[in-house]
């Protein structure tokens, strides 16, 4: 059940699909093993007739009615849940038979923080809280795996995002490369005097060792 790549836009690309942790379903997974651990001891402990051949039926029932909605929904809902970041927004995807999913754009993305509980940190897990601007609701990601490293790919995402706007609109944040002529003269003043006026060309050191002194005292 991978995420269908389709649906992106052109020139968007994915940087992390995930999943939530695995932890989540763990009890799950281990209820439905002891589950299945009690129908068979209640196989092999019921005696071959009528009468254990019903109780055994029974048992595999009530396994099968208890361990649909306490070990494979939570599994399936795990598998098709999607937490999708990509070079231009945030995607969520939540459901199995009926689907849920939500677009937030990297430009509309106000903040994004996390939270991680003693557990979390000692799972490497944690939850993420997207602000958006506008009238759409803040989103809560839960169980992230690695959710400081999620969040600062999205705030590198976003950064990038606004630069390539910006550059996409023609601003330009950097100083104009100096021309040819300015970069032979060693970053000199280049500025032409008015036209009809010379420019005043500064003495030389040698000129003012050899102009004359004026040697006369005060009153000669």
């Amino acid at each position: 059940m991978g995420f269908p790549e389709n649906v992106l836009a052109k020139g968007e690309k994915v940087e992390r699909d995930l999943h939530p942790h695995w932890l989540t379903v763990v009890v799950p997974t281990i209820f439905g093993l002891l589950l299945a651990a009690a129908c068979v001891f209640i196989v092999i402990q019921t005696p071959d007739d009528d009468t254990g051949n019903l109780i055994q039926w029974i048992a595999v029932a009530v396994l099968v009615l208890v361990a649909i909605p306490a070990v494979v929904v939570p599994y399936f809902r795990w598998r098709t849940t999607h937490y999708v970041i990509t070079s231009h927004r945030v995607m969520v995807r939540r459901g199995i038979l009926t689907k849920q999913g939500k677009d937030i754009t990297l430009s509309k993305i106000t903040d994004v923080s996390f939270q991680q509980t003693l557990l979390d940190r000692m799972i490497r897990a944690g939850s993420l809280h997207i602000e958006s601007a506008g009238d759409s609701p803040d989103e809560n990601l839960t169980n992230i795996p690695n959710s400081n490293v999620v969040q600062q790919l999205i705030n590198r995402l976003i950064d990038e995002d606004d630069l390539r706007r910006r550059h996409g609109r023609g601003y330009v944040s950097e100083a104009p490369e100096p021309s040819a002529g300015e970069r032979d003269l060693g970053g000199a003043d280049t500025t032409a005097a008015p036209q009809g006026e010379r420019a005043p060309r500064p003495e030389l050191a040698e000129e003012r060792r050899r102009a004359p002194r004026d040697l006369s005292g005060p009153g000669d």
